[in-house]
């Protein structure tokens, strides 16, 4: 029967994590736990609460974002109306330089044409259009109370995607920042064990060579 000792598991995250509290805190008992170790392991503490928080922080931000923009959105189209607008005459795209490619790449183009408001008003003016529109074909339109020509209101999907996105690049922006703050820390808590192993061993080495023992015959 075979005596090959079995490896030992790795410990499961959560114990590995109660440890690194308990290390954290000063409640583990580790005899050659130096303090620079239990620096290290509040610094990994201290990222892992701040990673937390700009989670909640970064959410609760997107999340105001979007309420206060979505009553907006809501009242600007209980207010505007759509209707639609009849093309009554286009741009020449040739007239400037002979070519039909003379407006360059862009599709929409300023139109002239008419609405009627909703209190039965007639209106005229220039409009957002295809360059393929034609006269009289119809241009849906957003109008505000007057019959003006009104940007087109938010919606509301637009808006929680408008403000998910601003929360997430501010989550990475505070992610980064962390990430930074505790390379930097450990760098530091790195660089100070190393000083003190070099000091410690210059001042042990001696002894343990016994070069200390001969330094004193001489």
């Amino acid at each position: 029967m075979s005596s090959t000792p079995r490896p030992a598991r790795p410990a499961s995250l959560p114990r590995r994590t109660g440890r690194q509290l308990r290390r954290a805190f000063g409640a583990r008992h580790e005899p050659l736990a130096r303090p620079v170790d239990r620096s290290r392991a509040r610094a990994w503490l201290a990222a892992a609460l701040g990673a937390v928080l700009a989670v909640a922080v970064t959410a609760g931000g997107a999340l105001l974002l979007y309420r206060s923009t979505a009553p907006r959105a809501d009242a600007d189209r209980g207010r505007l109306s759509r209707v639609d607008a009849v093309v009554r005459g286009v741009p020449d795209h040739t007239a400037v330089s002979g070519s039909r490619f003379s407006g360059g790449y862009t599709t929409r183009v300023d139109v002239d044409a008419a609405w009627t408001a909703p209190d039965g008003s007639e209106h005229l003016g220039s409009v957002q259009a295809a360059r393929t529109a034609v006269a009289g074909s119809h241009v849906p339109v957003w109008i505000d109370p007057a019959g003006e020509v009104a940007a087109p209101p938010a919606d509301r999907m637009a808006l929680a995607v408008s403000a998910a996105c601003t929360g997430a690049g501010a989550l990475l922006t505070l992610l980064a920042l962390l990430a930074l703050g505790l390379r930097l820390r450990l760098h530091t808590l790195e660089r100070r064990a190393e000083n003190a192993w070099t000091s410690d061993w210059a001042r042990l080495e001696p002894r343990w060579s016994g070069r200390a023992g001969h330094r004193r015959e001489d």
